[in-house]
């Protein structure tokens, strides 16, 4: 199928390439885990949603079900290393050609280090980093010997400077943006794509559970939008996408400004009362 092009040269998406093609979205059971199961769905893939709550990711069955979508769930918890084997087990280990990878699951902490739940701290670093490592090492080299397949892996815009309070998260957010540029520019060659997804403040419950309300901003971008601008990229083979225009802001300013001056004026703004 050939590639169509925009006038302004970038190539547009062939979201027909999901029709038929069985997608896993880990983290399916809230906020943009949803939004990218549904965006999905609309463009005829069928569906592994997995996540940790059986009751969330049956409704969301339910739901697609109803509306013609082929849908299996697999409940797993990724802050257990042995979850992503169980996962692959339940999928390709029975005949399932998984050749879209959503790696959307993840989690964070707002507080200051040194008063922080280390385990709380251990796990994102578990589930933020170890699991989508482990994950696109059983799901991709399979790609690669098709020569085809698409990886989304969540970053973040934490993930363009350190951001204090949010320590953890953002650094494992840079692991994911970095991992995901490094993985596409060894793969693109096989046919497989992979993009880095960079949302700013999004409609979720990221904040209520990670008690970063702090981080909130104003200008807060919905799910659902995230997650189209999300899957038209994967579509098109970019490889990092900010949905928000604060995002690219961000991303732009880290050229120009000081990594240290940025974090000053974070720490201050974000610092617990």
């Amino acid at each position: 199928m050939q590639c169509l092009i925009r006038y302004d040269g970038r190539a547009m998406a062939n979201t027909q390439e999901f029709n038929g093609k069985w997608a896993l979205v880990t983290g399916a059971s809230a906020g943009i885990g949803v939004a990218l199961a549904r965006e999905l769905a609309r463009h005829g893939a069928k569906l592994v949603l997995t996540a940790r709550r059986r009751d969330r990711l049956e409704a969301l069955a339910a739901e697609l079900t109803a509306r013609g979508t082929e849908v299996r769930i697999v409940v797993a918890d990724l802050n257990d290393p042995a979850a992503p084997k169980k996962i692959f087990a339940e999928t390709a280990g029975v005949g399932l050609v998984v050749d879209i990878l959503i790696e959307n699951a993840g989690l964070g902490q707002y507080g200051a280090f040194t008063e922080s739940n280390i385990d709380q701290e251990l796990s994102q670093v578990r589930v933020n980093c170890e699991a989508v490592v482990r994950l696109a090492r059983l799901f991709v080299p399979d790609m690669v010997k098709r020569r085809s397949g698409w990886v989304l892996v969540l970053a973040s815009t934490a993930s363009f400077q350190p951001v204090p309070y949010l320590t953890t998260y953002a650094a494992t957010k840079a692991f994911d943006r970095f991992f995901a540029l490094g993985l596409a520019a060894e793969v693109a060659r096989f046919g497989v794509k992979v993009t880095a997804l960079c949302p700013g403040s999004t409609e979720s419950e990221f904040f209520d559970v990670a008690r970063a309300g702090a981080f909130k901003g104003r200008a807060t971008q919905s799910a659902e939008d995230v997650a189209r601008k999300a899957i038209d990229a994967l579509a098109r083979g970019q490889r990092t996408i900010l949905p928000a225009f604060s995002g690219k802001f961000t991303s732009i300013l880290v050229r120009f400004l000081p990594v240290g001056m940025i974090t000053h004026f974070v720490e201050k703004q974000a610092r617990p009362g």
